[in-house]
């Protein structure tokens, strides 16, 4: 197993990706794309969408912070590919699942040591979000 920002991804996967191929770059780039509207530039839950929704934009940056300091990936990764709903604006908050499909599949092992199947890209944006989890 290799370690990548405190997520611990196998060495091996199917389709062509490997942990090595794992990149806070490209999460980055998804990030700026997908996310930023409503959670912020700096991920801080203040983006120009957050004032018109029926929640409170969660502070990207505290997730670890509010699960006694260990990254949520699980959660985190079923909220954003649609496992698991979340009310946002009278609604849920958009389902990016198809966006984030692809053959390239990195096994995940999640805080209780069981693997969960991500595509490379949702990959890539949780070692983004990961790696700006304040201290």
């Amino acid at each position: 197993m290799q370690v990548f920002p405190g997520i611990l991804l196998a060495m091996f996967v199917t389709g062509s990706a490997l942990a090595q191929d794992i990149s806070v770059d490209s999460g980055s780039d998804l990030y700026r794309t997908y996310c930023w509207q409503c959670h912020g530039f700096e991920a801080t839950g203040d983006g120009p969408m957050a004032e018109m929704l029926a929640i409170r934009t969660p502070d990207l940056t505290k997730l670890a912070g509010e699960n006694d300091g260990v990254f949520p990936i699980d959660r985190i990764a079923e909220q954003i590919d649609g496992r698991s709903q979340l009310l946002a604006h009278g609604g849920e908050m958009p389902i990016f699942g198809a966006v984030f499909e692809t053959d390239q599949q990195i096994a995940v092992a999640l805080p209780n040591g069981q693997p969960m199947m991500l595509g490379l890209p949702l990959a890539n944006l949780l070692a983004f979000l990961e790696s700006i989890q304040a201290d």
